[in-house]
């Protein structure tokens, strides 16, 4: 049901996985949309244009994040911007580029131009990689990863992710720029877009067999709509402010495997872990409390899996056996 609100937003890299249904969620509030693309015309942004709302609403410009004119351009007489756009790769040549400079850019533009909030796109990886952290310790939003320990371990997306919201926040405090950062955990979910991004293949891997036993390593997750969610309420409610973890259950990788592989018993899914001279890795703790309060409640995530394995097979990454 489309809303009523009149404003105008800009999303930063609109055709990625959470801006894509956060450009959805919009229209469907009534806001107008700017989103910011590589190339309007490409077909992997074709399923921003088929969105409901889309043909009165939503107007993709080119932009680049290291071309500050043309972010500029994007953000010039909005009301809000919701900055999305980061690479996700491990290259640690990206991160004082796009990751960094871009975000600074963007923040830049935004003060110029007396947005009344910034919503940005952070991670939990910015959170809790730190090795320092004793396991009982549950990770909140005052926490934040090690950056020495990032580099020793080449986690360049992590690192970006960190570097980013480090100057971002220096930025903002300097500048007096109303600016709320949401954490979100790996995300998973259907997917809006064509192509396959980099959290989504996370499970098809061990889907199609190419994956032939799993990590003994334990990650925090989240549905995709409750992220763009999460996006919305912290730019519509007066009060939010900070940081939020947006993370709904922290799982070890053979639970998420033993999980899909009840739920899909007919894929070749791998039931041995990679590392058996080890303990068990135990889950870390986390307090998703603060989204909550926020208003925020989280999908099931059985549901959230089931949603991310039809997608996959609606658009032929897997066979449906």
């Amino acid at each position: 049901m489309t809303g009523a609100i009149q404003e105008t937003v800009c999303v930063t890299g609109a055709g990625g996985f959470i801006a894509s249904w956060l450009v959805k969620f919009l229209l469907e509030r009534g806001y107008r949309v700017i989103g910011t693309v590589r190339d309007p015309d490409e077909e992997k942004n074709a399923h921003l244009k088929r969105l409901e709302g889309a043909n009165e609403r939503l107007t993709l410009l080119k932009a680049d994040l290291l071309d500050y004119e043309s972010i500029v351009r994007a953000v010039k007489g909005v009301d809000g911007v919701f900055h999305t756009a980061c690479p996700v790769t491990d290259n640690l040549d990206i991160v004082q580029g796009p990751a960094v400079q871009g975000t600074l850019n963007v923040l830049k533009a935004c003060s110029e131009s007396n947005v009344k909030r910034l919503v940005l796109t952070s991670s939990l990886g910015a959170i809790y990689m730190n090795p320092a952290r004793p396991l009982d310790d549950v990770v909140i939003e005052k926490c934040w990863s090690d950056t020495d320990y990032l580099q020793q371990t080449k986690n360049g997306y992590c690192l970006a992710k960190t570097l980013a919201e480090h100057a971002a926040w220096d930025y903002a405090k300097k500048s007096g720029l109303d600016m709320v950062v949401i954490n979100p955990a790996v995300v998973l979910g259907p997917l809006l877009q064509s192509t396959l991004n980099a959290s989504t293949s996370h499970i098809l891997k061990y889907l199609t067999g190419s994956a032939k036993t799993y990590a003994n390593f334990c990650q925090a997750y989240v549905d995709v709509r409750d992220v763009a969610q999460a996006h919305i309420l912290a730019y519509e409610t007066p009060s939010a402010s900070g940081r939020y973890v947006c993370a709904d259950r922290v799982l070890h990788r053979g639970e998420l495997v033993d999980l899909l592989a009840k739920l899909y018993p007919e894929y070749p899914i791998p039931r041995k872990c990679s590392d058996e001279r080890n303990p068990r890795a135990q889950p870390f703790k986390i307090s998703n409390e603060k989204i909550q309060n926020l208003g925020l409640k989280f999908l099931p995530f059985e549901q959230c899996l089931k949603d991310s394995v039809s997608s996959l097979q609606e658009r032929g990454f897997i066979n449906t056996l």
